[in-house]
């Protein structure tokens, strides 16, 4: 990671116990519903439980998305959640700054959705701040 940027660093200060504790709580439920855009995957379970996850490491002038190479959720649907995990990968070439890219894994019982969080800047708002929230 390069610098880390504002919003990471204050995410570093506030800590993370609720990403933390929303994400045990998920753990062992059953996948009702997953959607998916450039911006954050929502998890939804049949007890009428969920969970956002995202990036909230923007500060400023960089640009933020992810991405994954499934077209489609619904493999997983009635699944169990098994955990996330978050893997640092190369950096993308860029001809302009950094391009940081980190892996989001989310496993369930029937195998793992990948997704990268990607991070484009010009050095000086790097890293990742992924959160978990609760939703109800």
């Amino acid at each position: 990671m390069s610098n880390p940027g504002m919003g990471v660093m204050l995410g570093m200060l506030g800590g993370n116990e609720e990403t933390v504790n929303t994400h045990l709580a998920a753990i062992g439920k059953i996948i009702k519903s997953i959607d998916f855009n450039s911006e954050r995957i929502i998890i939804n379970f049949v007890d009428d439980t969920g969970i956002k996850i995202y990036d909230n490491g923007q500060s400023c002038c960089e640009i933020r998305y992810m991405v994954s190479d499934h077209e489609t959720y619904d493999y997983y649907i009635g699944s169990k959640f098994n955990g996330c995990e978050l893997r640092d990968a190369p950096n993308e070439p860029d001809e302009y700054g950094e391009h940081e890219v980190q892996f989001l894994l989310v496993n369930t019982d029937k195998g793992t959705i990948t997704v990268a969080s990607h991070n484009e800047h010009n050095g000086y708002y790097g890293g990742f701040w992924i959160v978990i929230e609760a939703i109800k």
